[in-house]
């Protein structure tokens, strides 16, 4: 229970909100002036999110024994064209870290990651920009439905990684990823994980 008001905070806001602040020991947000975090809490790789792989099953207690220490609730989120159900994992601070999708065969579909404290396979971070990143125009797309106005693109080198970017007061067109100047400017919001087959 005393995580209800963080899930209906990320039920409630859109995707350009990570859900997952940081506090230091005096219970201070060590968030609020920085983008990005020297803190990994897990590495996104192709093959892995932590310790979830392509075999992890569907469920509260796979995820928590792939990622000790965390703890899932379900949740109810965002992805591009729908809002679905999913399982939270939090760290030991009682924070949102990742977002696990089920899959076909009671498997994970997709891991989407929520908190600047993780990596991805490129050592991306939630908070990073397009030019720091040096994501290439050429492997984005623009987002749809509930993700319009994101940019998202693929991770270098990593065919099932994908970076969704939020382009700060970008106001459309929408069918259009915005111009490079407004691109470039474009932060992080999750890290997506698929599973190869």
């Amino acid at each position: 229970m005393r995580r209800l008001p963080v899930l209906v905070a990320c039920v409630l806001s859109s995707l350009a909100t990570a859900c997952s602040p940081t506090f230091d020991a005096t219970g201070n947000s060590a968030f609020s002036d920085e983008r990005t975090s020297d803190t990994t809490l897990v590495q996104i790789t192709s093959s892995h999110v932590g310790g979830i792989t392509k075999d992890t099953k569907y469920s509260g207690k796979a995820v928590e024994a792939a990622l000790p220490g965390f703890t899932t609730e379900g949740i109810q989120t965002a992805v591009e064209d729908k809002t679905e159900w999913a399982i939270a994992a939090f760290n030991t601070d009682g924070f949102q870290v990742l977002q696990v999708f089920k899959g076909k065969n009671g498997q994970v579909r997709t891991v989407h990651g929520v908190t600047h404290h993780l990596k991805g396979p490129n050592g991306e971070r939630i908070g990073m920009t397009f030019s720091e990143v040096g994501t290439r125009r050429g492997d984005c797309r623009v987002g749809r439905n509930l993700w319009r106005g994101m940019a998202i693109c693929k991770a270098k080198g990593t065919p099932n990684v994908q970076l969704v970017y939020a382009i700060p007061q970008y106001d459309g067109p929408f069918d259009r990823l915005p111009p490079n100047e407004e691109l470039l400017d474009a932060m992080i919001q999750r890290i997506l994980w698929t599973p190869q087959a």
